[in-house]
């Protein structure tokens, strides 16, 4: 697991754990995640899943947005595979760049 991690609103815990291949956010026993697959220097986003307990609170979007800023960092890009995560960018066009072309 990464061991940065960040609170977010609400406590969240974000972190980007590696052995999972997912970003995470942890609210108490609660995690909502962010699964990728690594393609050479493309985080191909799968899914994304958010407890019911978190519904409503905006924790799917922050953890999508903590998501992409990891990518940023990195330099690297993104396939936004799952129907979250492409919805997110298309709302955010800060993220638009990331896009890796042709997905």
């Amino acid at each position: 697991m990464s061991e940065q991690a960040a609170k977010g609103p609400d406590d969240a815990v974000l972190r980007h754990n590696e052995a999972y291949k997912r970003f995470e956010a942890q609210l108490g026993s609660e995690t909502a995640v962010a699964s990728y697959m690594r393609v050479r220097d493309t985080y191909i986003f799968t899914h994304t899943e958010v407890p019911d307990a978190f519904e409503g609170r905006g924790i799917g979007s922050r953890l999508v947005r903590y998501a992409l800023e990891h990518v940023k960092a990195e330099g690297r890009s993104v396939a936004p595979l799952c129907p979250f995560v492409k919805g997110y960018i298309e709302r955010h066009p800060e993220y638009k760049s990331l896009v890796k072309m042709g997905m």
